[in-house]
């Protein structure tokens, strides 16, 4: 009889994910934690039941940009796909935007939201973009005190009415540049009726099929440079659909998110409203990042669960040489390696998704506003690396299925690689870090972290991994002294192995307080095996040079083709 390989499967994604009800355990008050676990629950039914489903018989499918009717008129539709549309629905009806704001848990109330992303991003094929950007435009209006703005959009972004609800798209990047936004070129003209007009090109608009968006664009007469820009709102929900004023150029042929609506937009004319004034736009959009970032590394984490879920879960059935791959010592070494680094990016994210809650209730200390700002790109740039590599390792563990689209395996790392990119690159936001750090003492603070998390830790098994986390973060602070003082273009060049180092060494940190917790309270020692492992994974990236290299470094910079 032919043999014929059995899928991989997906239980409730609640249920099965041991890392998520452990940290909800120890981070929450029992009662809410208690008031949550329902909501949470259905979501990780809908995640691993109907709306997985619903993701594998949509595969093939992607938004279509319909630019005319037969008649010649310009109409420029998007239709998305049957799974975004109830995709929608669900995460409307289901608060994953909306439980933020409604703020039943106070402070615990952004760990309840993005515990639901968390379950729900996977199976949604990146509809929790113009979640994030709904998120994130939520935010940026709630801090610019518009009233007119704030009462007009934001109940509708925090809607659980899809009928009512709407989304938001986020216009930032143009030919010019992306992370560069100083130089964009959209032109915001007064015209004689008192109000705003844009003008210019968007050369990568997600969500396209949003109601709203925030854009940047620089008013005439304003002078170059990120300081001129301004905020500006533009509202796209028309009674009769027309996005006057918008014109869509195309739908961007992308790599992976294949479903999101992403697209090139040239603005003419569109009506548009200033959000905070008519100059530092750049810095009135400044609460969406924290927000979007966050976003981002949720969905990092997502991606990595659902890939190990299903690789575990292959484990168990595939055959290979008299016995299943769960019973191969290597094959579960790699797994175990690539589960550690899940786990390590998962505190991570929820230790920045508790401090974000805090700072939006105002309970923040000075200190923990500092360690916020420096663990949200050090949380979005290590997260993002650690997804790539991660769910490369997946695809390999399902050998040939794992090359071939219709599993829908592929898709997983497609879609991992947005991460790096969207929201600011490695690089980037490793300059970013470097700046706060140089600027307001942060990683003092950081450091102060990493020591609290290992206080009382008593465990001996625990002892190497509580030491390369100390070590690193020590490290870390020496070398950035050095070569501030000794090599500047240097201390640039390295910024990346230092936030890498920095983020992973606050990662262990993290794993290792958890496991502790773990092994006191729930009398588990699986948490422990994470904290371990992901020691031996490596934490400290940065290198040492001695002045000869230094100078030699430095010059070779000057020179490059030396």
């Amino acid at each position: 009889m032919a043999f014929y390989q059995d899928p991989p499967t997906l239980g409730n994604q609640y249920d099965d994910d041991r890392v998520l009800r452990s940290y909800l355990a120890r981070a929450l008050p029992r009662e809410v934690a208690a008031s949550i676990t329902p909501s949470l629950r259905e979501m990780g039914e809908l995640a691993g039941g109907r709306l997985y489903q619903l993701q594998l018989a949509d595969r093939a499918n992607e938004p279509k940009l319909t630019s005319w009717d037969a008649w010649g008129r310009r109409i420029d539709h998007v239709e998305v796909t049957e799974l975004w549309k109830e995709a929608a629905r669900i995460a409307c009806e289901r608060g994953v935007v909306a439980t933020a704001y409604e703020r039943a848990h106070g402070a615990f109330s952004r760990v309840h939201q993005f515990a639901l992303a968390y379950l729900f991003d996977a199976s949604s094929d990146v509809y929790t973009c113009p979640l994030a950007m709904t998120d994130g435009a939520a935010r940026t209006l709630l801090a610019s005190d518009n009233r007119a703005l704030i009462d007009r959009a934001v109940p509708r972004l925090t809607s659980r009415d899809p009928a009512a609800a709407w989304t938001s798209g986020q216009w930032m990047t143009e030919r010019t540049g992306g992370s560069d936004v100083g130089r964009s070129e959209t032109a915001a003209r007064l015209g004689p009726d008192g109000a705003y007009r844009l003008h210019g090109t968007k050369w990568f608009a997600s969500s396209t099929t949003s109601e709203m968006a925030l854009t940047l664009a620089r008013p005439e007469g304003n002078p170059e440079g990120s300081r001129g820009l301004a905020l500006f709102y533009v509202e796209l929900a028309g009674e009769a659909g027309r996005r006057e004023g918008v014109l869509i150029n195309r739908l961007k042929d992308k790599l992976g998110t294949r479903k999101v609506p992403t697209a090139e937009l040239t603005l003419d004319g569109v009506l548009a409203t200033p959000v905070a004034g008519l100059s530092n736009g750049v810095r009135a959009i400044a609460p969406m990042l924290n927000v979007t970032r966050t976003w981002n590394a949720i969905g990092a984490i997502a991606g990595m669960r659902r890939g190990l879920a299903l690789a575990r879960s292959y484990a168990q059935s595939r055959v290979q040489f008299g016995t299943t791959l769960a019973e191969k010592p290597l094959h579960m070494d790699t797994l175990a390696e690539l589960q550690a680094e899940f786990e390590g990016a998962f505190h991570l994210t929820f230790r920045a998704i508790e401090l974000l809650g805090r700072e939006e209730t105002g309970s923040l200390t000075d200190s923990e506003a500092k360690l916020l700002r420096l663990i949200i790109p050090l949380a979005k740039l290590t997260t993002a690396k650690q997804a790539v590599s991660v769910l490369s390792e997946v695809l390999e563990a399902f050998g040939g299925a794992g090359y071939v689209e219709d599993t829908g395996l592929p898709r997983l790392l497609r879609d991992a690689q947005v991460l790096t990119i969207w929201e600011g690159t490695t690089n980037v936001l490793a300059l970013d870090a470097l700046r706060v750090i140089l600027k307001d003492g942060s990683l003092d603070i950081l450091a102060a972290e990493v020591a609290r998390l290992l206080t009382g830790v008593v465990e001996p098994k625990l002892a190497e991994a509580e030491t390369s986390a100390s070590r690193a973060v020590s490290h870390a602070r020496a070398w950035i002294k050095e070569m501030a003082a000794a090599d500047r273009p240097g201390l640039e060049a390295g910024a990346r192995r230092v936030a890498i180092t920095l983020g992973r060494a606050l990662q262990l940190a993290l794993l290792v307080r958890h496991a502790a917790w773990a092994m006191d309270r729930e009398r588990s020692r699986t948490a422990l095996a994470a904290a371990i492992q992901f020691e031996r994974n490596g934490v400290d990236c940065i290198r040492d040079h001695d002045r000869d290299t230094i100078e030699a470094l430095a010059e070779t910079r000057q020179r490059p083709d030396t």
